[in-house]
This record gives C-alpha cells, sequence and structure tokens, in this order.
C-alpha cells in the first residue's frame, strides 16, 4: 500500500467511527440516517483520498444534479421541464449535503421521480386502446441527447404516443414481412422438422389482425417494463444512483457498490459466487430457470427443473420475496448468497401448474466463461490461440483461480503440440488484477519493469517489475485487442509493444482507462477500538482511484489507450464508450521513462507491421466494412418515421446494408481450428463441456480478426525460420526453441 495512502483510510476510520457511536439507538434503523452517513462519508473519501480530487463546491454541486437527472430520465420521457427547473434549487446544495448539511436533494427529486413515473406508466394504455394510423408523416426522435424536456403534460403524453407508436410500428412490420415470407411456403423432402412445425402452424392474417396482436404485445411489453422499474428502483437504488452521480463526477471509475453490488464485483473478479447452479431467463414476464450447472445444488436436488417458474425467494426461514416483475438480475441477487452453506428457499410453480418449495443450500459456483482457454489454428504454420476475458483473481483465496497460472498452463498445453506462434485474444477484456499482468507478461519477457505507477502526490512512480528471468514462451507473438480492451489488458498490449515483444493488432485505439482503484468499506471495523464485535450495518463500499499507471516508455495509457500496430476497421469504431468521451475522464499526461531492455527477434518487427497494414489499407472487405459502419451510425442518429411506407423504405436499405456486413464478417473459407489434445480427453463424456467447446470454436473459425492476425503470424513465423536457418548454415547459435 502507497505510504501518502495510509492517512486517507485513518481519517475514513475515525470518521466512520464517530458517525457508529454518535448516533443514538434511535436512528440504527433509520434509513435517511444512513444515507447521511454514506454521503459524509463518500465525501471525506473523494477529497482525502482520490488522485486527482475535483473541489466539491457549487460547480460540483450542478454537475451531480445534471448527472443524476440524466441518469433518472436519459430519454427525457419522464421529467417536465417545471421538474428540471424545479430541481435548480438544488444547485448549490448537493455539496453542502455531502459536507454534512442536512440530506434534501436526493428525497425531492427521488419522489419527482416517483411521481412521474407513475403517470408515464399509465400513458401507453389509452395510446394502445385504438388502431394506429401508420399513413401519417411524422417521425420520433429516439436518441434522448438530442432532445430537450417538454413543457407541458400534454406534450409528454404526445411524445409517450409517438415513442409507443413506432414500437407497434417496428412489430408491424416485422409480422407483414413473416406474412409474406411464409405464405407461399411449401413443406418438402427436404424442409427439416422445425421449418415444417412453423409451416404447419402458420395462419394467413388480415392487416388489421397484425395491427391488434401488435398493439398487444407491445402492452405486454410495458406492463413488463414499469413493473421491473418500479420494482427495481426502490428508494435504496435511486440513491446509490445518486451517490454514483457524485463519484462519477471525480472520475468515471470512481463508484459507490451498496452491500449487494460490492459481493456482486467480488464475484466477477474471483470468477465464484456463491449460489444454487441455475440460469434464469425472463420470458413473458416470468423468471423462469433456463439450465441447471451439472453438479451444482439445484442439479443435485433434482427438485428444480428447465423451465420452472420462480414465484418467491426466500432467505432461510425469513419471509419470502415475491418476485413477479423483477428483472432476472435483481432475481439473481436475492438467490446468490455471501458463503457457501447458507440456504435460499424458491417457491416455484411447475410446467404443469402445481407450486412447491424447494430448499436449497448455496455452493461455490466457479463461473468457467471467465477463465481463460486455448486452441489450434492449423494452416499454413500451426498456432496457439488464446483467449483471456478477464484478468481475474480470488482476493479472498490465495489458492484461488489465478489468470497467470491459467495462462501459463495453456500456453505449456499448445508448447506440447509445438505450435510455431501464440495468438492472445484479449478483444472485449476490460482488465482486472494489476500483479496479475505483471505476472502474465513475465511469462514472455525475461525481467524488466512492465507498468509504472504513481499516488496522489508521489513525487517518483513505483516500478511493477517482472523479476523472473525466465520465459515461458519466447516465439512469435501477437495480441488481439479492440476498444473494449481496457486497464490491466492495456498495460499488457502496452508493455508487449514497448519492448517489441510481439505485435498488437485491433482498432484504432483500446479504451484508454489507465487509473487503479481499491475498494475501501464504509463500515470498519469496531473491532479495533476495543469495543467488541457489536453488529453494525453495511453502508456499502467505494471503488476509489487512488493512482495511475503509465506505459515503461513514460507515456499514460489514460483517455489515449494503445494504438495497435497494425489497424483493422472495426463496426464499433465510431460509438462514443470510450474513456475520451467521458466528459470527467482523467486527463493524459507522461513521466519519465523507465529503464528496460527491449526483446531481440530474429525477425523484423516493423517490415512485419508495415506489411499488415499494406494488406488492411488494400482489402476491399475492410474497405467495405468502414464505409458501412460509418453510414450507419450516421443513419442511426436521425429521427424514425411513423409512415409505414417510409419506414419500410428505410428499413429495406437499413437491412441490406446489415446483411452486407454480416458477409463481410463471415469467412469464405473457415480457419481449421481444434481443441488441444490436452482439453479434446477433458472434453470426453462432458455434453455440456463440450457443447460450449464447439461453440468457442466455431466462433474462432469464422472471425476474420482472427484470420487477419493468422496472416501476421504466418508472416512472422516465416521471417523467423528464414533467420534460424540463416544463423544454422552459417554455423553460428541457432536461437532456442520454445
Amino acid at each position: 500500500m502507497n505510504k501518502k495512502f495510509i492517512p486517507v483510510l485513518l481519517v475514513l476510520t475515525v470518521a466512520c467511527f464517530f458517525f457508529a457511536f454518535s448516533r443514538n439507538s434511535s436512528t440504527t434503523d433509520n434509513p435517511k440516517s444512513r444515507y447521511e452517513k454514506i454521503l459524509r462519508n463518500i465525501g471525506l473519501i473523494l477529497e482525502e483520498g482520490h488522485y486527482s480530487p475535483k473541489k466539491i463546491d457549487d460547480a460540483f454541486s450542478k454537475n451531480v444534479l445534471n448527472s443524476f437527472i440524466k441518469e433518472l430520465d436519459d430519454d427525457k420521457t419522464i421529467f417536465l421541464q417545471a421538474d428540471v427547473d424545479s430541481f435548480q434549487r438544488f444547485t448549490g446544495k448537493i455539496d453542502d449535503e455531502i459536507h454534512g448539511s442536512k440530506l434534501e436533494s436526493f428525497y425531492f427529486i427521488a419522489e419527482s421521480y416517483s411521481r412521474r413515473l407513475n403517470e408515464a406508466s399509465r400513458f401507453y394504455t389509452e395510446v394502445l386502446a385504438k388502431p394506429l394510423d401508420f399513413t401519417k408523416d411524422e417521425a420520433v426522435l429516439i436518441d434522448g441527447d438530442k432532445a430537450s424536456f417538454v413543457k407541458t403534460n400534454v406534450e409528454r403524453k404526445d411524445l409517450w404516443r409517438k415513442r409507443v407508436k413506432y414500437m407497434v410500428l417496428t412489430r408491424y412490420n416485422d409480422m407483414l414481412e413473416d406474412r409474406e415470407k411464409n405464405k407461399d411456403r411449401k413443406i418438402t423432402a427436404d424442409t427439416d422438422s422445425a421449418t415444417a412445425d412453423a409451416i404447419k402452424k402458420f395462419v394467413y392474417k388480415a392487416d388489421s389482425t397484425l395491427e391488434r396482436e401488435s398493439r398487444d404485445q407491445v402492452r405486454k411489453q410495458l406492463d413488463r417494463y414499469f413493473t421491473t422499474l418500479k420494482n427495481h428502483n426502490t428508494t435504496d437504488e435511486l440513491f446509490s444512483s445518486f451517490v454514483n452521480a457524485i463519484t462519477a463526477e471525480m472520475d468515471p471509475h470512481t463508484n459507490y457498490m451498496a452491500p449487494v453490488d460490492s459481493r456482486s464485483f467480488n464475484e466477477m473478479m474471483s470468477g465464484k459466487f456463491y449460489g444454487i447452479g441455475a440460469q434464469l431467463k425472463e420470458e413473458e414476464s416470468k423468471i423462469k430457470v433456463s439450465s441447471l450447472v451439472t453438479g451444482g445444488p439445484a442439479w443435485k436436488s433434482g427438485e428444480l427443473g428447465v423451465n420452472d417458474e420462480i414465484i418467491k425467494i426466500g432467505q432461510g426461514t425469513g419471509e419470502p420475496v415475491d418476485v413477479t416483475g423483477f428483472a432476472v438480475t435483481d432475481a439473481v441477487k436475492l438467490i446468490r448468497g455471501a458463503q457457501s452453506g447458507t440456504e435460499v428457499r424458491l417457491t416455484v410453480r411447475k410446467p404443469d401448474g402445481n407450486v412447491k418449495v424447494v430448499v436449497l443450500k448455496r455452493d461455490e459456483i466457479k463461473l468457467d466463461d471467465t477463465f481463460a482457454k486455448s486452441a489450434i489454428i492449423n494452416g499454413e504454420h500451426k498456432i496457439g490461440y488464446i483467449y483471456l476475458p478477464e484478468f481475474y483473481m480470488d482476493f479472498n483465496d490465495p489458492n484461488g483461480p489465478r489468470c497467470s497460472d491459467d495462462v501459463a498452463k495453456e500456453i505449456e498445453k499448445l508448447k506440447a503440440e509445438n505450435v510455431e506462434g501464440i495468438v492472445m485474444d484479449l478483444r472485449g477484456n476490460g482488465g482486472g488484477s494489476l500483479p496479475e499482468v505483471v505476472k502474465m507478461v513475465g511469462l514472455f519477457i525475461e525481467d524488466g519493469p512492465v507498468v509504472q505507477v504513481k499516488a496522489r502526490e508521489q513525487e517518483q512512480p513505483m516500478q511493477l517489475k517482472d523479476k523472473d528471468k525466465g520465459v515461458l514462451y519466447s516465439g512469435p507473438l501477437t495480441v488481439m485487442v479492440d476498444e473494449y480492451s481496457a486497464s490491466a489488458s492495456e498495460i499488457f498490449a502496452a508493455a508487449i509493444q514497448d519492448y517489441k515483444r510481439g505485435i498488437v493488432i485491433g482498432s484504432t485505439s483500446t479504451y484508454g482507462k489507465g487509473t487503479v482503484q481499491r475498494t475501501i468499506p464504509l463500515t470498519p471495523s469496531e473491532t479495533s477500538f476495543g469495543f467488541g464485535n457489536r453488529q453494525q450495518e453495511d453502508l456499502g463500499t467505494i471503488k476509489l482511484t487512488i493512482q495511475k499507471f503509465y506505459r515503461v516508455n513514460g507515456g499514460a495509457t489514460q483517455l489515449k489507450g494503445v494504438a495497435p500496430d497494425v489497424v483493422i476497421p472495426d463496426r464499433y469504431e465510431y460509438s462514443k464508450t470510450r474513456e475520451k468521451d467521458n466528459v470527467n475522464s482523467l486527463t493524459w499526461d507522461e513521466i519519465g521513462k523507465a529503464e528496460y531492455m527491449p526483446w531481440t527477434s530474429t525477425y523484423s518487427t516493423d517490415a512485419v507491421v508495415a506489411t499488415a497494414n499494406e494488406q488492411v489499407q488494400s482489402s476491399t472487405i475492410f474497405s467495405t466494412l468502414r464505409n458501412k459502419v460509418q453510414w450507419i451510425n450516421k443513419t442511426l442518429d436521425k429521427p424514425v418515421s411513423l409512415n409505414l411506407t417510409t419506414y419500410q423504405a428505410e428499413q429495406k436499405q437499413m437491412k441490406s446494408v446489415y446483411k452486407s456486413l454480416d458477409s463481410l464478417y463471415k469467412l469464405p473459407t473457415e480457419l481449421k481450428v481444434k481443441p488441444s489434445e490436452t482439453d479434446a480427453a477433458k472434453l470426453e463424456g462432458d455434453k455440456e463441456k463440450t457443447e460450449k467447446n464447439k461453440q468457442f470454436i466455431n466462433r474462432i473459425k469464422n472471425d476474420i480478426y482472427v484470420d487477419e492476425t493468422v496472416k501476421v503470424m504466418n508472416n512472422m513465423i516465416h521471417q523467423n525460420n528464414v533467420a534460424v536457418n540463416n544463423r544454422n548454415a552459417d554455423g553460428s547459435e541457432a536461437p532456442k526453441k520454445n
């Protein structure tokens, strides 16, 4: 732990201690008292511990207010302009509330939101009560960022009318297309059973019938939507949103987590959780079991089955919660627990209508999909492929899964089959453990600094180093990234790039998150003060930005991300989702370069990169892809027509572009991909794992980005082999093989 951060924790501890003992017993269960404590502790931590704190003043307060309003009503369909105007009384007060004044802003805004939401929830029933006219020339703007709050209730009702009409229009048009597609279909000898059943069930329906059925579908959808929204938006959930509007004003990655959200975060990082081993789905506003994890508590019990509807969820012998209308994510929070062996009671309705209570005890469930996995790509050369979805580790279990250990095992599998190169796929990898990424880089370099970390007001950065001179894999290496590769992924890609250890391939830049966070509980243990282990209410935790990290070349990955050596056009290139698109992101800067020794390759990295970029630039597939993605993004910003004829013409053009775009992503000839012999042996007899592995292999086979990376890798391997042969021919010592 950085020493400059220790006083911050001490200040926080004393503050929490003061709030815990200054209140009398009558406020123990008072939500208002709890909210005010959370708010004050959060403010203290932000000011004293954040890497680059903004002054919590009237300007800060104004921005928080605007963010909270946007969070509650991003589409601008709930509040009236008069509501937003009434909130302006708190423009210069939220900062005072953070510093200890009576909390008023949250309650006023939350009450207004709940009232307006109830009003809005009644608008659609009137719109859907009678047939809609799709011959009028009118349009609706879906993007809330480009809209303004309406001034009157009449305008708000008309806005909902248009949005609901748009929802019906989309379904009505789909039904018309299905009718046209199916009306002349016949069952032949080549027709598969599923298609044959669909043809048998098809009934030609009049336009008026399809329009009515479309309205019925939208009514059910909106019934479910508002029920779920009201169940989810408890006072606690709304308060969490309010606090996060405050923390996000400091930077996008400083977040408040209520107790249940804190547990979910730890589960994500560890790759495991305590649950019953059942996957849930939402079907017609009902929560049902979609599948069971083999070996899990639900599977072992034999009492819970696929398509069972979950009606209530209870903790042990406690009063069960009716989950009708709940979102699946909220139901999952109730089913999962903090430890193994705890009891959960599910009231379920079986497909035959019988209702029963199923009592289960939670157990550890591993999220296998979050762990590293590999495959072998056979072609011009045998290439190993490793996919890592996140940099995971179990902070509570030193013997738990760690991505560096797992990647090392995958490398050993691939080396055992004599692969000539390895592709490390970090696309979509949002990061994770900092120590783990340092260890992972160490698998590919001899030793040296991997990343530089700098804390608030720290003059000299700390260097996190790989101290092991051993190299597990020394052959050709490529790293795949995209705009969603963030944090630890960027550290890995930057280190490989700076050491010239391999070639980075992907979209124009990675995400751009160059900051380090630490989770801090808002409720410190009271045992340290000698008052015994008295039970305290859990106030949640804050994930606080306390450091920035820098590449070994001195540049930050913050904001700019990592620019790949080989840039390939991506369909999400123009989506405003990167760090640079958030106004509260910390700035880019640079520090001194660390001392490190670049890797000496047997091939020219610059030559391989130049050739690869020329291939991408001259590729008609990638140039076409780039143009179509640009067109789609421009078109999506426009208002949508509610005239059926105009809408159909627009949709025909859009579908044509999407269809051609999808065809570009599909390889004309699939890559030859298979699991390693070690993995293939483990899959025998396990249908579930075999099916998952099949899906994994199929994704790789048709991936144009993997295909392009393989081309780059083939060039690297070719140059490497030429260099090795030349060195052997003149009698010099050949490089060691993997």
